[in-house]
């Protein structure tokens, strides 16, 4: 018989130990089950271990965000203790379950197997409790399962609860096993460990990780903004149009508006585009008419100028070889006001603005511009000036912003970033005035590499760890808890530059809803000689119906994108007619 299992969530603790952790004035400030583990609160990752038992207590300050059948309680006094938090918890609970769960909320890798791992070692055992054994030996007494009448009776037996440490009311009948991945984040080198281990470490393919990029990253919220200011947005809504099109019955060509049949009496006056004053046509009468102009009242049809033929006595007639035509263009021939001109998704070019200015419509809902910040980083790099020995030029700030402007990205600005861990967690947090922080270098995980360990230390969302191409396999794709975007470019400008064309596009997709499209795809008329055990990125130049890639290629510069139209991303192993992606280059 499958034992009554209730859960005890403890979730008061403070972090004494989180020194200068998060930033904060006191550790003592520190609201430890609050700090996020992958995303999510440590106190949401224990109540989910336990979402399985009949009733979850959760003791500690009230937190918004948790489920509404986990029932709420503090202990008395306030910050008494875990002693004091499991009898406020057991308060909570009636005294009809076989096995009450504990479960302290700091422990970020925990989930329902380390729990049910306890709950099956009490089922074949006569003890009384059973407590986790974490990998470095260690025995978590906070996290463990209780008989529920031999953890009411520890307790009943203290005069008070306040300041009790737990070793004082464990059972001399307990036992003790090892469970995986239940460390315990007591100082800020704990919950690095963890955030790092919550990161993907995969490889993806390239479909799998541009998949991945444009299903995971939160989409900019919509605003509206003048049409005019509307370059590198995308339409969150439909564009609809706010008036018919024609707006009235106009002329498509030079000619006569006429009434009722011939032959017409020409009158004097002419109906211009943009006139509105010319009086009725009566039956039988004419008026010169320019292409565009509003038909006069009155008028039946417009016969155009070379259709027309005129009697000895002024009177127009249609000539007879001309074929009977009417070149009227009525009301709503084009559209109708409401009518869907263009979809949610489609990003505003020349085209789109036009056509919003035909419908009379003057104000956008769009998501973007995306705006990005270009972080170039390394003790080595230098801007101006002479270079030491060891140092380098910066030859990427200067034209990285045009190879993003490609894929939709506005750059904002660009700064050169020590390898130090402290510049790279400022230049990751400040980012109110951007949406994307493209990094250049520090993605391969070496010595002086930063950008994997601060993004792990924000507790970043890890969305594209590594990427199997070259090159351009260490890039990162992460997203920051404040829903800023990092792309992580490797160093050698080559590298920086095929990543990003790979890689920003879907970024851009994700942050504005744009619509995906297909890719544009292509042949390579020397395939044999590029073909490669790893998926490739290659320089190309147009080749009658092919492309031709580069044999030979060199990252440490852009020499080889001197002269050719485009990138090719080359599949592994590529056969003569398995086609390629192209990734056309700028101005090309």
């Amino acid at each position: 018989m499958t034992p009554l299992c209730d859960a005890i969530v403890l979730a008061g603790g403070r972090g004494s130990r989180m020194a200068d952790l998060e930033q904060v004035a006191s550790a003592q400030a520190i609201d430890k089950p609050a700090l996020t583990v992958g995303g999510r609160r440590m106190v949401d990752i224990a109540v989910d271990a336990v979402s399985s038992c009949r009733r979850t207590v959760l003791v500690g300050p009230t937190r918004t965000g948790i489920p509404e059948h986990v029932v709420q309680t503090r202990e008395s006094p306030a910050g008494g203790g875990p002693v004091a938090a499991l009898a406020a918890g057991l308060r909570s609970l009636d005294d009809t379950a076989d096995l009450v769960v504990v479960v302290a909320a700091d422990i970020p890798l925990l989930d329902w197997s380390a729990v049910q791992a306890l709950i099956e070692s009490m089922a074949h055992s006569a003890v009384s409790a059973v407590f986790a054994r974490d990998s470095a030996g260690r025995t978590q007494f906070l996290l463990g399962v209780w008989q529920q009448r031999t953890l009411r009776s520890a307790l009943a037996q203290l005069d008070t609860a306040d300041g009790v440490p737990m070793r004082r009311i464990v059972p001399a009948d307990h036992t003790v096993i090892a469970v995986p991945d239940i460390e315990d984040c007591d100082t800020p080198a704990d919950l690095l460990a963890a955030r790092l281990a919550a990161q993907s470490a995969e490889t993806l393919e390239v479909t799998d990780a541009l998949h991945r990029i444009r299903s995971r990253i939160v989409p900019l919220p919509v605003h509206r903004i003048a049409l005019r200011d509307s370059a590198n947005t995308v339409l969150a809504e439909p564009l609809l149009a706010g008036t018919a099109l024609p707006a009235v019955d106009i002329s498509a060509m030079d000619g006569y508006a006429v009434c009722g049949t011939e032959p017409w009496t020409l009158r004097n006056d002419v109906a211009y585009a943009g006139s509105s004053d010319i009086a009725v046509l009566d039956e039988g009468t004419a008026v010169r008419i320019a292409t565009g102009a509003a038909l006069p009242p009155g008028a039946t049809s417009v016969v155009r100028d070379e259709h027309m033929t005129f009697d000895a006595d002024g009177s127009a007639r249609r000539m007879p070889t001309a074929r009977p035509s009417d070149d009227t263009r009525r009301r709503g021939e084009d559209w109708l006001p409401g009518t869907e001109l263009v979809a949610a998704g489609t990003a505003i070019d020349a085209a789109v603005r036009s056509l919003a200015a035909s419908a009379e419509v003057f104000h956008v809902a769009v998501r973007g511009p995306v705006r990005g910040r270009i972080v170039i980083s390394g003790n080595e790099i230098r801007a101006a000036g002479p270079l030491a020995p060891g140092e380098t030029r910066d030859v990427l700030g200067s034209v990285l912003p045009e190879y993003l402007a490609q894929c939709g990205i506005d750059t904002i600005d660009v700064t050169l970033l020590d390898d130090t861990a402290m510049g790279f967690r400022d230049a990751l947090t400040r980012t109110q005035d951007v949406d994307l922080v493209v990094v250049v270098g520090a993605t391969g995980g070496g010595a002086a590499d930063q950008l994997r360990s601060t993004l792990a230390a924000l507790d970043a969302e890890s969305i594209v760890g590594r990427m199997r191409v070259r090159p351009g396999g260490s890039q990162i794709t992460a997203a920051l808890p404040d829903g800023t975007t990092v792309l992580g470019l490797p160093g050698n400008p080559l590298a920086a530059v095929s990543t990003a064309l790979l890689t920003a596009p879907a970024i851009v997709d994700a942050l504005t809803g744009r619509t995906v499209r297909p890719p544009r795809m292509g042949l390579l008329s020397n395939a044999a000689e590029v073909s490669s055990p790893t998926p490739r990125i290659v320089p190309v130049v147009a080749d009658g119906t092919r492309w031709r890639a580069d044999t030979q290629v060199r990252t440490a510069h852009l020499a080889h994108l001197v002269g050719r139209d485009a990138l090719a991303v080359i599949p592994a192993e590529i056969s003569a007619d398995e086609p390629v992606t192209i990734l056309p280059l700028p101005h090309r």
